[in-house]
């Protein structure tokens, strides 16, 4: 089974065995609901399941406390840990959505061409639009912005992108 990180649990907070998650999730509200299940990963390789009992937002962090927790002396241990989902609890998302692990690796085609330009390799969040990075043989990465008249379509079960390259992208 495969697991996806949705935060790191960076410090307690108070005595009452909240903790404070630096989140990765885009989905905050959909992830520590209350009743929600997470797994913790330790450094050292321990691993625990969690159900979330409260949940809050402080400054850019979100607050947790587990059920059968109530004291910072019982998560202290936390700190320093991810906590992850299992594959089957990723969310359905919006159609044209899709998770970086989906995306990560797939060949991108030239729609004008028909011609395989690269893998994605990495995706970022720069501002207004997510950036595609295309790793090249034998050339620099190219950067396609996530915008509709680039990528035209996404093919997650066959691992194939299919995108328009715009005059002044491929400089």
């Amino acid at each position: 089974m495969d697991y996806y990180d949705v935060g790191k649990i960076v410090n307690t907070h108070g005595i009452k065995g909240e903790v404070r998650v630096l989140s990765t999730t885009t989905n905050p509200e959909e992830r520590y609901y209350e009743g929600a299940p997470l797994i913790w990963f330790g450094k050292k390789g321990g691993q625990e399941e969690l159900t979330v009992k409260t949940h809050r937002t402080h400054k850019n962090f979100d607050l947790l406390s587990f059920e059968g927790y109530g004291n910072v002396n019982e998560v202290e241990h936390f700190v320093g840990g991810t906590l992850r989902v299992s594959e089957d609890m990723l969310l359905e998302l919006p159609e044209n959505e899709f998770y970086i692990h989906e995306v990560v690796g797939s060949t991108v085609i030239d729609d004008d061409s028909g011609e395989e330009i690269g893998t994605i390799k990495e995706i970022l969040s720069p501002g207004a639009n997510d950036v595609w990075v295309v790793k090249r043989p034998n050339k620099k990465d190219l950067l396609l912005p996530y915008i509709e008249p680039v990528i035209l379509d996404v093919d997650i079960l066959n691992q194939v992108v299919r995108v328009h390259v715009m005059e002044g992208l491929d400089e």
